[in-house]
């Protein structure tokens, strides 16, 4: 039984609605962040991420740092790329934007392979860029939070290894992490980044990394020292070690309740098959999508490939504006997020699904929304 008040139904793509549990789990008492519990909790939710990415090589390091997924953005630029390196962003939306934009401020040049709204950039595209240029990074968004597109990852990191093997692939799974595959070393993936408040379903305030052994020999082989302080892993890989290892150390202060939360939703999301959560994830997706389909509206994703499994963003009726539905949608008990794509954000929203409003059926909160979206679209004069 739940103990939260009472409160709209929050179903955007991050943050989510959160398990009791896990909001519980952040009244810990406060605590020493180099005493023996802590360090011993911090490591065990270290060593549970390599089994949320499915990764048992012992040169992968994760990362646990205070910040957002944006934090995550600054680590790979910071220490992967070097000032005058080539990377390769493959645009999907508005994050492919921003990763660029961070990698242009540490002085790396960016090359970006865009594709229509709704689309991806093709493999053929892909390698032909890889063909033209050498790179040192190529980054992909797994599925933007824009537009809900799902990039493929496995078949684009084979072709990565096959036309380009000195590039490293990094994959921003903010908005795909616990709702997306992600297979890290039989997919051989470089570099995740992700946050907290999304598939993972803790509270917003972690940046959250899966670097391979290949991306940390790259980090100790630079050129130059890393142009950041807070972001450098010179600072933060020791202690990533140390804490895995029990071993209590100091580069800057953690937050003990946030690695709390972390730890007992990371212990909920592993107490079941990874398949499990994914397939529901899946099923929960097309019954949304065949929902809107049902109401005459288009998805910004067209292609089914293309389809997120954790959001579904979708046009609305001609003549409808998001400012106009959603205070509807609010006071039927349901938050979706309106559009964010800058040349197309009126006209579409985006609904989130999920962690628990997805693993937990009870909980109703899919049937909530899709009820308070088909009367809220009635009550602004649209007939589906």
């Amino acid at each position: 039984m739940s103990n939260q008040a009472e409160h709209p139904t929050l179903l955007i793509p991050g943050p989510i609605e959160f398990d009791a549990e896990v909001l519980q789990s952040m009244s810990h008492y406060s605590e020493s962040h180099v005493g023996a519990p802590f360090v011993s909790i911090f490591g065990e939710t270290l060593s549970m991420l390599r089994k949320l990415f499915l990764t048992s090589d012992p040169s992968s390091q994760p990362f646990i740092i205070s910040g957002s997924g944006t934090l995550g953005w600054d680590m790979v630029a910071a220490n992967l790329a070097e000032r005058g390196d080539e990377v390769l962003v493959l645009h999907t939306g508005y994050f492919a934007d921003s990763f660029a934009d961070c990698f242009e401020a540490y002085g790396v040049s960016t090359t970006q392979l865009k594709a229509p709204i709704g689309d991806r950039p093709q493999l053929s595209d892909v390698e032909k860029a890889l063909k033209d240029k050498k790179y040192k990074l190529l980054t992909v968004t797994h599925v933007d939070t824009s537009t809900g597109v799902l990039s493929e990852i496995q078949a684009l990191s084979e072709l990565v290894h096959r036309i380009s093997p000195e590039t490293l692939v990094v994959v921003d799974g903010v908005c795909s992490v616990g709702s997306e595959e992600i297979r890290f070393d039989e997919w051989g993936i470089d570099v995740v980044l992700t946050a907290s408040q999304k598939g993972i379903g803790c509270p917003a305030g972690l940046c959250i990394m899966m670097c391979s052994g290949r991306a940390i020999e790259t980090f100790k082989n630079r050129n130059s020292p890393p142009a950041s302080y807070f972001a450098s892993f010179k600072n933060w890989l020791p202690i990533m070690q140390n804490y895995e290892a029990k071993k209590p150390s100091y580069f800057a202060t953690p937050s003990p309740q946030l690695i709390h939360a972390l730890h007992t939703t990371l212990t909920q999301i592993l107490s079941r098959p990874l398949s499990d959560r994914f397939v529901a994830h899946q099923k929960a997706s097309q019954r949304i999508k065949s929902a809107v389909t049902s109401l005459g509206l288009k998805q910004l994703a067209s292609k089914p490939e293309n389809q997120a499994n954790g959001m579904t963003a979708f046009y609305l009726p001609e003549g409808v504006k998001a400012p106009e539905i959603l205070p509807n949608l609010l006071r039927k008990g349901v938050i979706f997020a309106g559009g964010l794509h800058k040349e197309i954000a009126p006209k579409y929203l985006r609904f989130g699904h999920m962690g628990v409003s997805v693993t937990d059926p009870t909980r109703g909160d899919i049937d909530r929304a899709l009820e308070a979206l088909k009367s809220g679209l009635i009550e602004v004069g649209y007939t589906p």
